[in-house]
């Protein structure tokens, strides 16, 4: 069985920081693409980040440049977003999700929700003024 489950959201001060896991089951991450999302509060779900496990090859939503990393420990099966910088705005419920294996190589990645066909329950984040 196939299964995302992420951790790490917490309520934190604005200007701190925290990372985010997404730890991976049933299948190996590679030839997947991982992808990091978010919904916040009164607004719909968008592409944070995503990776490309094989190459480790990134990208990161202009909500995410700059404050956002994305990585990932293909020993632990598991897949990262250090936040840093946070700011109120970045209030929301976060989702790992992934796109997975289309039959060719795939060397960059994209964060439209309907590439991603596993998704994660989402883990919390809230950020205080």
């Amino acid at each position: 069985q196939i299964d995302l489950v992420e951790s790490g959201g917490d309520l934190v001060q604005s200007g701190g920081s925290l990372r985010l896991s997404c730890a991976a089951s049933g299948f190996p991450m590679d030839y997947y693409i991982f992808g990091w999302f978010r919904q916040t509060p009164g607004k719909e779900r968008e592409g944070v980040s995503c990776i490309n496990a094989p190459d480790g090859n990134s990208y990161h939503s202009p909500v995410a440049k700059g404050r956002f990393t994305i990585s990932r420990d293909r020993a632990k099966n598991t897949v990262y977003l250090q936040m840093t910088n946070l700011k109120p705005e970045d209030t929301g419920v976060y989702y790992c999700a992934v796109d997975s294996p289309r039959g060719f190589p795939r060397y960059t990645c994209d964060v439209q929700i309907k590439d991603y066909d596993i998704w994660g329950q989402g883990t919390p984040v809230t950020v205080s003024s």
